[in-house]
Parts: C-alpha cells; sequence; structure tokens
C-alpha cells in the first residue's frame, strides 16, 4: 500500500473549513431593496440536511453564510463586492470581516476549488472562479448543492500517488484521515460510497473495477477519460501542494515524475 503523505497542516485545512460548513443557519432578511432577495435565495442554499456539528461561535455562522452567498454568486456568474458582503452576510460583525472572508475563501479553495480573486481594489469587488478546469461542478442544475471539484481532484490525486491504479481500501483509509467515511452520511457530500462509485463513474471522472482474479473480490480506482479531458495531472498535484495535502519533498518527486510521464 502506497502512504499518502499527507502534509502536517492537514488538521488545519481538512477538519477546520469542513466543519465550518456543517451547520447551514438562515441568513437575517431585515435589509431593504435588491439584497431581500439575495438573502432570501442565500438562505436557501442549503450544503445538506445531514449536519454533524454545530458551532455556537457567530463567527464560524458568518463563515458559513458568507461561503453560501458567496457560492449563490459564482453559480450565477455575478462578481461579489465587499459592500454586498458587508450588508446581507456580515452586518454586525463588520470589524471581524477580513477573518471571515478569509476564512470562508478557504473553504471554498479546498472543498469547491473555487478561487476568489479581486478585480477592483477600490471598491474590493471580486470575482469566484473554477481554478481546476474540471466541468462536474457547472453542469449541476441545482443551484443548491454545495460544489465538489476539491473532493474529486484530491481523488484523483491520491490515484496519481498510488501509482494511476488505487486500491478501494486505500481511498476509503485516505478519506477517513480528512472526515469523510464509507459509512456514514457526510454533510457536504452526502454518501461518499455512491459518490464515488456511482456518480463520478457514471460521469466518466472515475473508473472503478474489479482487480482480476480477486477471490473475494476487490476493488479499484482509475481516473475515467473526463479527467483525463479536463485536467493534467501536473494540475492536481499543483492543487494537492496548495491545500497542503502533499509534503513538498513528496510533491517534487510526482511532480517530476508527471513531467516525465507527460512528454513521452
Amino acid at each position: 500500500m502506497a502512504q499518502v503523505p499527507i502534509a502536517e497542516e492537514e488538521h488545519d485545512l481538512f477538519s477546520s473549513p469542513l466543519n465550518l460548513l456543517s451547520s447551514s443557519p438562515s441568513l437575517d432578511t431585515s435589509d431593504e431593496g435588491s439584497s431581500r432577495q439575495e438573502d432570501k435565495d442565500a438562505s436557501s442554499l442549503q450544503i445538506s440536511p445531514h449536519t454533524e456539528y454545530w458551532f455556537e461561535d457567530p463567527i464560524y455562522e458568518k463563515v458559513t453564510e458568507l461561503v453560501q452567498f458567496m457560492i449563490l454568486k459564482y453559480r450565477m456568474k455575478e462578481i461579489v463586492t465587499k459592500e454586498e458582503m458587508l450588508k446581507v452576510v456580515i452586518k454586525n460583525y463588520k470589524k471581524r470581516f477580513p477573518l471571515i472572508f478569509k476564512k470562508a475563501s478557504k473553504c471554498l479553495e479546498v472543498i469547491s476549488g473555487i478561487d476568489v480573486k479581486e478585480v477592483n481594489p477600490t471598491i474590493h469587488s471580486y470575482v469566484l472562479i473554477n481554478a481546476l478546469s474540471l466541468t462536474y461542478d457547472d453542469c449541476l442544475s441545482d443551484h443548491k448543492i454545495m460544489p465538489k471539484n476539491g473532493l474529486l481532484t484530491i481523488i484523483l490525486g491520491v490515484i496519481i500517488i498510488e501509482g494511476d491504479c488505487a486500491p478501494e481500501e486505500n481511498i476509503w483509509d485516505f478519506l477517513d484521515i480528512i472526515g469523510v467515511h464509507i459509512e456514514r452520511e457526510h454533510f457536504i457530500y452526502g454518501d461518499p460510497k455512491q459518490l464515488l462509485t456511482r456518480d463520478w463513474v457514471l460521469d466518466n471522472y472515475l473508473e472503478y473495477r474489479q482487480v482480476l482474479n480477486s477471490d473475494p473480490p476487490h476493488y479499484e480506482f482509475l481516473w475515467g477519460p473526463r479527467a483525463y479531458a479536463e485536467i493534467k495531472k501536473k494540475t492536481v498535484l499543483e492543487f494537492l501542494m496548495k491545500i497542503k495535502v502533499i509534503d513538498p519533498i513528496s510533491f517534487s518527486f510526482w511532480y517530476e515524475k508527471v513531467l516525465k510521464d507527460e512528454e513521452k
């Protein structure tokens, strides 16, 4: 079994950002004007009815609300401004805006592969972009569903590190480390087994097959044709490095290997 070299800071990125999104509090819709409808839309963006944690800290609640609001803007392909975020979401926590905004942006990056880029420093406006080139999230018709490109890219990365063919048990062992368990409904990803062995297989992002001559039967994951068509392996490794899933030494080894394979 190949050991996926997780960076030492994975707890901060996988425990904290994921947990921040475990609750789905409704937004206060007391503001007037156009923001009232945005409040209503954002409050309907429920990540999942199956919540595992509840943070009494209002900062965490505001981070959750801001993530919901920013995903709504991402789905609508609209720019989001600091003024909007303060008026619709942050409200009485304006002094804590930098912290709330930073945590929300990190959540979007790790879970959904969405980057928050400032386009106008004068008015502090931001564009939300799919940084991973995968089209899975963009094809979802339900705007209430939490984008999952981040997790999909992580799975593709684990397959690379396992030698382009990952035993099923190794995938589940890794997901256990980051709090996604095969037998437990996840508050963001729903049924993990269904997501990996059916949804992403039907969408041709993953291949899930029985190991030849295995008795009792064992299964393994490989990249599907759509993954090969939409994203490069070096992009996947760069994402793992960026969110600190893989340590720098292991990253260098696998990155060089991928570059050589692509040259061939």
